[in-house]
């Protein structure tokens, strides 16, 4: 790691029968050993699994898979039959994960694709049927929320408001945080129907060279108009500003910035990124053909047609706030509900 960079030291859900919905809550938090969380996005299915360690807890299983629920759905409004398919086949693997650890208490989510899909509810009903999962399907600010819950012990140390944003698949979402009492205060969050599937599909620059195009500057520019409410409301800092991001598009950005083979949490995780070094990344994928971004560890083809609009929008970001770092977290939702379940509480 050279020296521009540093790091920092380190409601219904997927429940068993017998610690279903209508259990008393008491004596389901009491009874609780390993706990679950589990967060479907418009791009990807992650599952955590967990028991309680000291003030926090121990990963005892995990999933990952893009499943790309959300593909198509900017053009049709809704959830299409391929990939409806490929997302019960992950769910089903982590039905299996759930049975076979005895998670005792657990919580599913869904976010942007489902919110927005006009089967939503039908795709919701499905999974339960196939699967035994209910996912709950969050609003915006819970979404928000959760992911600052799940992160914010990875913001520099310092004062004055800082920002925590998640770049997702269908959506992004922006908190401004109060850090000067023990626990992070939101002051203001916003969420713009833009993440890397929905902007990709809309403005179709996916497959393109965007930088010749112009295609990039157009997604950064439609990012940034939907910023604008968000943006007039934030406060004047005269001091250090400090920006916390979560999302796959940071944590592959800071792997490419890095020069890693393959991806490695413990390097990524915490890390202190300059701003300018995001950039100089960010436009330099901007300017491959699909093909060149495919090569580039830590993207390869299944990233590769998506990597641009999230170069789009964290730049977008960089301009609304600039601060001259970035702290990078491979941690957010899946981290905020457990936390929220080991406290005993549900939502």
């Amino acid at each position: 790691m050279g020296e521009s960079t540093a790091r920092l030291p380190h409601r219904r859900g997927v429940a068993p029968a017998r610690s279903g919905p209508h259990a008393p809550a008491q004596s389901r938090f009491a009874k609780a050993r390993h706990f679950a969380a589990l967060d479907l996005g418009t791009n990807n299915c992650r599952l955590l699994i967990a028991r309680p360690q000291g003030s926090g807890f121990a990963v005892v299983d995990a999933f990952s898979r893009i499943v790309r629920l959300g593909e198509g759905l900017a053009a049709t409004g809704r959830l299409s039959e391929a990939a409806i398919e490929r997302t019960i086949a992950a769910l089903r693997i982590c039905a299996d994960k759930l049975r076979r650890r005895n998670v005792t208490l657990s919580r599913a989510v869904a976010t942007e694709a489902c919110r927005r899909a006009t089967n939503g509810a039908d795709f919701i009903r499905r999974v339960h049927e196939e699967t035994g999962i209910f996912l709950d399907v969050i609003s915006a600010e819970e979404e928000a929320r959760l992911a600052v819950l799940g992160c914010h012990a990875l913001l520099e140390p310092g004062d004055g408001p800082a920002l925590v944003f998640d770049i997702g698949g269908g959506s992004t979402e922006l908190v401004l945080l109060d850090t000067a009492g023990p626990v992070p205060r939101v002051v203001d969050w916003h969420s713009t129907p833009w993440g890397v599937v929905s902007l990709t599909e809309s403005l179709g620059a996916g497959r393109a060279a965007p930088i010749a195009s112009g295609a990039f500057d157009a997604m950064r520019a439609c990012v940034s108009e939907s910023f604008a409410p968000f943006a007039a409301r934030l406060p004047e800092v005269t001091g250090q500003r400090r920006l916390l991001g979560t999302s796959g598009t940071v944590t592959t950005l800071a792997s490419v910035h890095l020069g890693l083979d393959s991806y490695d949490r413990s390097a990524i995780d915490g890390l202190i990124v300059p701003a300018d070094a995001m950039r100089q990344v960010s436009r330099r994928l901007a300017g491959l053909e699909l093909s060149g971004r495919a090569k580039v560890p830590c993207i390869g083809p299944e990233r590769a047609d998506l990597v641009v609009a999230g170069c789009a929008i964290l730049e977008a970001i960089l301009d609304l706030w600039p601060a001259e770092r970035l702290g990078i977290a491979d941690r957010g939702i899946r981290e905020g509900i457990l936390r929220r379940l080991m406290q005993g509480r549900y939502a």
